[in-house]
């Protein structure tokens, strides 16, 4: 029956992240690949989900509500006029937003300019919407942009650009100049910006979150997706959405409504309590993670990491492997899980093209509680040398 499968389908591969995961669960593994947090989220979210259910919100259901404090957040946190009942998608998750926004704006043939390393899924939903992704390279090890590569992608066939920011996996958060080049490159080239912006409330040392829509005449050509999963840790509930012109938004809805009908009833409900948390909720947020991203910083540099970037935003630390380490990223992880039962993500996961630093790089997740954070740290130290370094790094 394999001949019957759709040439899509039979390009597709198992998530490598799900499967390391699944490896942690089995073998009872220290899980720092997967990027979902180990610890509760806030009880006033869960107490509005639980209320919703047994008040039997738990048919289909589009909570209205959502938009219009979606409206209010991108005013305050961007000076952006949305319209509530036109401009915006509720979908299950940024994910499903993501590939129902490419299925709304893809043609056979288009090409998609991509910012490498990538998040798997952009790439995937760009080919089975029938786009071709184009992937720019970052420069390691700040991953900057050039922007004489960014020129160069773009063809006449460039229908979009995808900018992910703050960025995983490597923590980047796009600057004000960055995001100019690729605003002007997308004005004068006539291209449809979309942006993942589910980290931008996760964002370290008080660097601002700028959405690529509030640049000057960008709004009009760029959807915003993302979701309540990261800033509420609340990945499973899949309530995400696209905000952008009308026309775009309204093919996101009629796809979304084809494909899944709703985002969960009750998660939906509880959104409009999470969306209506307090600045403290965020402020606490961001601490609280910036200290557990400074603890995992400091723990690779001490083990023999080449970590010279700390990231600026997301829960994710993207290590180089020293020069002086002859495994790839691949044999890295096997030795990690196998000798220190902690699980890591291969960088090279995230590489679409090969670069002479492709498999030289290992993502860790930093979303986790305080004690698996430790306990981490503790079956890694164990095994340092006398120099202080890895066994096998």
């Amino acid at each position: 029956m394999e001949k019957k499968l759709s040439s899509i389908a039979k390009s597709l591969k198992p998530s490598p992240i799900q499967q390391l995961s699944l490896l942690a669960q089995r073998g009872n593994a220290v899980n720092l690949a997967e990027g979902f947090p180990d610890f509760p989220a806030p009880p006033h979210i869960k107490a509005a989900a639980l209320s919703a259910i047994t008040s039997d919100f738990n048919q289909y259901r589009h909570v209205q509500g959502i938009c219009s404090l979606l409206v209010d957040k991108m005013k305050q946190m961007h000076g952006l006029d949305v319209d509530p009942l036109t401009d915006i998608a509720i979908c299950c998750g940024q994910t499903e937003a993501f590939a129902a926004t490419m299925f709304a704006i893809i043609n056979p043939g288009d090409e998609v300019i991509l910012f490498e390393p990538s998040f798997e899924t952009y790439g995937t939903c760009i080919s089975m919407a029938g786009g071709i992704p184009v992937y720019v390279a970052l420069d390691p090890p700040y991953w900057t942009l050039d922007e004489v590569k960014l020129l160069d992608a773009f063809t006449a066939k460039t229908k979009a650009l995808v900018l992910n920011s703050p960025h995983n996996p490597t923590g980047k958060v796009f600057n004000m100049g960055e995001l100019e080049i690729i605003a002007e490159y997308c004005r004068t080239k006539d291209c449809i910006a979309i942006t993942d912006e589910v980290y931008e409330h996760i964002i370290y040392d008080n660097e601002p979150h700028i959405s690529l829509a509030s640049l000057p005449g960008m709004q009009n050509r760029t959807i915003i997706t993302s979701s309540l999963s990261k800033t509420y840790s609340v990945t499973g509930w899949r309530v995400g959405w696209a905000i952008g012109p009308s026309c775009i938004a309204s093919a996101i809805r009629n796809i979304h409504t084809k494909v899944t009908d709703s985002a969960p009833a009750p998660f939906q409900e509880a959104a409009l309590t999470a969306l209506r948390s307090p600045p403290e909720y965020y402020i606490s947020l961001r601490a609280e993670y910036e200290s557990k991203r400074d603890f995992v910083f400091k723990l690779l540099c001490q083990v023999g990491f080449q970590v010279e970037f700390k990231p600026l935003g997301s829960f994710f630390i993207f290590a180089a492997l020293p020069e002086t380490c002859k495994l790839t990223d691949v044999e890295f992880v096997e030795e990690l899980i196998k000798e220190a039962g902690v699980v890591a993500v291969p960088g090279c996961g995230f590489f679409h093209t090969k670069h002479d630093y492709h498999n030289r790089y290992i993502r860790f997740a930093f979303c986790k509680d305080d004690a698996t954070l430790t306990s981490a740290a503790r079956k890694m130290q164990q095994l340092v040398d006398a120099s202080g370094r890895l066994r096998f790094l």
